[in-house]
């Protein structure tokens, strides 16, 4: 049985940059669900935006993203629409419009030769035995049991590394939908939906090379038949479907709690969404995936044996930045805060299309 220092399992990006960061400082496994090229295996259903927290991160690491990655047009404003009082306004943002899937294919070239990755691989069972961690996967047909003396959990909203350390956790888990279709607007633009009656988190709306994205995320009770309805709402106020393309679907966390953000015990940690960070207020990822896998790169680039409890001290300010996007969340997703705030027009940019 072959012994590593670090298993990684799923290379997001958090994933794949702590893999990244970690190159050469110790040997490292890691395991991920999606095809290293093409379009096929997992795509994670995303507007696909990169937020200027995100930015940061790469301009930290000294990387520049490549023309491929983005995508087209580039849009600095976000038309927010209130369905349900028939209101809209438009407020400026600093975004970078990405290719998604591309993006996460991108991040896994970044890391070094010397760290050894399974493409196309789904973990099937982890566990604890002698003080280090098992892991067991299957690749082209052949099934591997390696162990290691850290794990590291990046898999997402339905972590298998997570429910195996705190099986008893619970956190709110909504369903995220996304159609593609040819774009027919006039103009590509971005859209942020708010619709108390049928979630109370929201959807988004975005041009990308030619097609349009139309997504929300909704309860996972009837969550097909609510974006149906949404859909059915954003057709009355303008939105063109051309031809259908695609749809996908996912879980995505929505973190309501300050117990909600778990860093992991016992020389297993969790970075991105696996740990519960993501933003409630706006679902983006990204930014907290690349934050948490730094702060974990740190405390694992110097021997410790207080690995996790240094973890957990160097994420507070993050888990706290966190926590304030569950408190905007539910102002956010109040009907009367949000009739106020657009009401009022701060920060509003008159356009044509929000008179």
């Amino acid at each position: 049985m072959e012994y590593y220092d670090l298993a990684i399992v799923g290379l997001g990006p958090a994933g794949a940059a702590l893999a990244r960061q970690l190159a050469g400082k110790m040997r490292i496994i890691a395991l991920d669900k999606k095809h290293q090229s093409g379009s096929q295996g997992f795509s994670k259903p995303c507007g696909g935006l990169l937020a200027p927290d995100a930015q940061r991160s790469f301009i930290r690491a000294g990387i520049n993203i490549p023309t491929h990655i983005m995508a087209d047009p580039q849009i600095f404003s976000v038309r927010t629409i209130d369905c349900q009082l028939n209101i809209r306004r438009n407020y400026q943002r600093h975004y970078l419009n990405i290719n998604r899937h591309a993006f996460d294919l991108w991040m896994k070239t970044l890391i070094p030769d010397d760290v050894m990755v399974y493409h196309n691989t789904l973990c099937q069972k982890i566990w604890r035995e002698d003080n280090l961690w098992h892991l067991t996967f299957e690749s082209n047909a052949v099934r591997h049991e390696v162990k290691a003396r850290f794990i590291v959990g990046a898999d997402g909203a339905n972590s298998l590394v997570r429910r195996t350390l705190y099986p008893e956790h619970k956190i709110r888990q909504y369903i995220a939908i996304q159609h593609w279709s040819r774009d027919i607007h006039p103009t590509p633009f971005y859209s942020c939906i708010f619709d108390n009656r049928l979630t109370d988190s929201y959807a988004w709306s975005i041009g990308k090379n030619g097609s349009f994205i139309f997504g929300g995320a909704f309860p996972q009770k009837d969550s097909v038949q609510r974006f149906n309805a949404l859909r059915e709402e954003v057709m009355k106020m303008g939105f063109q479907f051309g031809e259908t393309l695609k749809s996908e679907k996912c879980k995505v966390l929505f973190p309501s709690r300050w117990r909600d953000f778990i860093c992991g015990k016992d020389d297993a940690f969790l970075i991105g969404e696996a740990a519960g960070f993501i933003s409630a207020s706006s679902l983006e990822g990204i930014s907290y995936s690349l934050d948490s896998a730094e702060y974990l790169s740190n405390v694992l680039s110097h021997p410790t044996t207080t690995a996790n409890a240094d973890y957990w001290r160097a994420t507070r300010r993050l888990r706290t930045k966190l926590f304030g996007k569950i408190l905007k969340s539910r102002l956010l997703t109040s009907p009367l805060f949000r009739y106020g705030i657009m009401k009022s027009k701060v920060f509003h940019i008159d356009s044509p299309k929000t008179h």
